[in-house]
């Protein structure tokens, strides 16, 4: 999986999973709709913040600040990021239950150091348009400037993502092998 796109900055440290999604959205138990309630206390009292601006409609990756994602654990935090576009997130560090629901639900977390988040705030602040690459296969971020910087990844959260798939659609690709195993014994 190799796509480009403009960033959305959000630097705020310890965003907050019921900022992500605020526990009044948590009713549904799908994930369909739950992009609309995005960060919805932020858009709703501030004018200016980020995803309320119409040119940052379409951008995929989110430039957000350190533990990003920490409080309660709920995977409609993901379901909300990926609903609303998002197919990764760029931060200094990830809570550890955000960072397994993201990668479970077809979310890429993206932590660099705090020389490269630098970098991308003072390129964002220059040129809010610029353009990072995401290369899964190679776990590589290229920078705006073209520099590359590697990100660490799960090797087996990796492939699912790169199968676009999830645990459950690993075992199923594999009921073949499952059924003969059971057989055998």
């Amino acid at each position: 999986m190799i796509f480009s796109s403009q960033l959305v900055p959000l630097v705020r440290d310890n965003i907050d999973t019921d900022q992500i999604i605020p526990a009044r959205f948590l009713k549904a138990v799908g994930r369909d709709g739950l992009g609309q309630h995005l960060f919805a206390d932020w858009r709703a009292a501030e004018a200016d913040f980020p995803l309320a601006r119409p040119e940052m409609a379409g951008r995929q990756v989110l430039l957000a600040g350190d533990n990003f994602g920490c409080g309660s654990s709920r995977e409609h935090a993901p379901w909300a990021l990926r609903g609303w576009g998002f197919r990764a997130i760029v931060a200094t560090s990830f809570a550890d239950i955000f960072r397994a629901n993201a990668l479970k639900n077809g979310l890429l977390p993206i932590a660099v150091g705090a020389d490269v988040h630098a970098r991308l705030r003072a390129a964002t602040t220059r040129d809010p348009d610029v353009t990072v690459k995401v290369d899964l296969g190679r776990a590589v971020l290229t920078l705006p400037d073209g520099s590359e910087v590697e990100f660490p990844i799960d090797p087996f959260a990796q492939q699912m993502l790169l199968a676009g798939t999830d645990e459950l659609g690993y075992l199923l690709a594999h009921a073949d092998q499952i059924a003969a195993y059971e057989r055998a014994r």
